[in-house]
């Protein structure tokens, strides 16, 4: 790591690389604003009274939340800081040739900020930051940072939105989605992993995050139903219980194949009617969905 002036220097560069055209932080309502004609383009310009009432009322609970609620600021945040930095931008925002940028500013900004070294075992935290999942123990890794970050990209997060995650692993990803949202429920089946990963969370002040050891087969359904649905293990199929629990309107992001297949990652959507939309973007390898038999 560079040291004095050097240091200064890189942590100045990369913070503010590619920033030139944000907006002011200071309104978070035009931030998120921002964030969705950077990302989705097509709902930013949609138009109609019926279409602007419904958006009307979406950014007013929206503001509520914003107005109550502030994304944790994680201890671990102070460590690190140059390597992470460098981690979004060349593995994230201007990732190696073949991968898809991440363009959500909250998104980048989680990114920036949650300690992934903390959710890694201690004797691998120097590789925390390489482009590249690592194992966590049971059979399991935590994704690779670009994978995480495309991922919570494509469930199209608001800070009003309630979202599931399937797989908490070693808690990472539900740090990242609970800098964008208060509403994050993660359930993993292995229990020293969910043992560990709640220890993790909570010592990183992620304290709101809901976490359930136990099949994340069957959703959560006390809670439902989820504005979004993460499932970071590869499923053989849709979880017909998490598809009954995902809301209309909402989406599902979640890797389909075997464990020795090309797997493929899937945004489904549900629209208003009920009715599926799929979309396959791009072929990706997870460690398969444990099931309550398999533990």
């Amino acid at each position: 790591m560079a040291t004095g002036a050097l240091s200064v220097a890189i942590v100045l560069l990369l913070t503010t690389c590619g920033q030139a055209d944000k907006p002011a932080r200071s309104d978070s309502r035009s931030a998120f604003a921002y964030d969705l004609a950077q990302s989705h383009p097509d709902q930013a310009r949609q138009s109609g009274d019926n279409v602007q009432a419904a958006e009307a009322d979406k950014a007013d609970d929206i503001a509520k939340v914003i107005d109550e609620w502030m994304p944790p600021q994680p201890p671990g945040a102070t460590e690190r800081v140059v390597d992470r930095q460098r981690m979004v931008q060349h593995q994230i925002v201007d990732p190696p040739a073949g991968r898809i940028p991440v363009k959500n500013y909250s998104v980048i900004k989680a990114m920036r900020t949650v300690p992934r070294h903390v959710f890694v075992p201690a004797d691998l935290r120097s590789r925390a930051y390489i482009d590249s999942p690592l194992p966590i123990g049971n059979g399991q890794t935590i994704s690779q940072p670009y994978i995480v970050a495309y991922m919570t990209e494509l469930l199209q997060l608001d800070p009003a939105a309630k979202v599931l995650e399937i797989g908490t692993g070693s808690g990472y990803q539900a740090a990242v989605l609970a800098q964008l949202t208060p509403n994050v429920y993660t359930i993993e089946i292995i229990s020293p992993l969910a043992k560990t990963a709640n220890k993790s969370l909570t010592e990183q002040g992620y304290k709101q995050v809901k976490t359930k050891q136990g099949d994340g087969y069957f959703g959560w359904e006390e809670h439902a139903p989820f504005d979004a649905i993460i499932v970071t293990a590869a499923a053989g199929h849709i979880p017909p219980p998490l598809w009954q629990q995902l809301k209309p309107g909402g989406r599902m992001v979640v890797p389909i194949g075997g464990a020795y297949e090309v797997q493929r990652l899937l945004v489904v959507e549900k629209t208003e009617e009920g009715k599926r939309r799929s979309k396959s973007v791009m072929a990706v390898r997870f460690v398969p969905l444990t099931r309550s038999t398999e533990k």
